[in-house]
């Protein structure tokens, strides 16, 4: 059985940083592809950012770029989620989630397996 455990989460001012891991339990970690989700409230949950199974490609959301990096230790089974500049519109449940890596649909929150709880983040102003 694979489990997917996000920690990390907390409460965060305007411009300032976290950093979220998921640790992946069962299953073959190094065949996964790894992405990360958040749902802000209203919204259906949507793409953060992903990860190949071996780290060589990484994949993120438009509002994402240049301030969030996703990356993986597979020898630890976990892969991470550095937040900085965070905005207040930042604030969501944060989610991991894993797929067999086929090479496609990364962003593609139904093409995923297995998924964690959620972490929650919330940026004050």
């Amino acid at each position: 059985q694979v489990q997917l455990v996000e920690s990390g989460g907390g409460l965060v001012q305007a411009g300032g940083s976290l950093r979220l891991s998921c640790a992946v339990s069962g299953g073959t970690f190094n065949s996964y592809a790894m992405g990360w989700f958040h749902r802000t409230p209203g919204k259906e949950r949507e793409f953060v950012a992903a990860i190949t199974w071996n780290g060589g490609t990484t994949y993120y959301a438009d509002s994402m770029k240049g301030r969030f990096t996703v990356s993986r230790d597979n020898a630890e089974n976990t892969v991470y989620l550095q937040m900085n500049s965070l905005k207040p519109e930042d604030t969501a449940v944060y989610y991991c989630a894993a797929k067999i890596d086929y090479g496609l649909g990364y962003n593609i929150k139904n093409d995923y397996t297995y998924w964690g709880r959620g972490t929650r983040v919330t940026v004050s102003s």
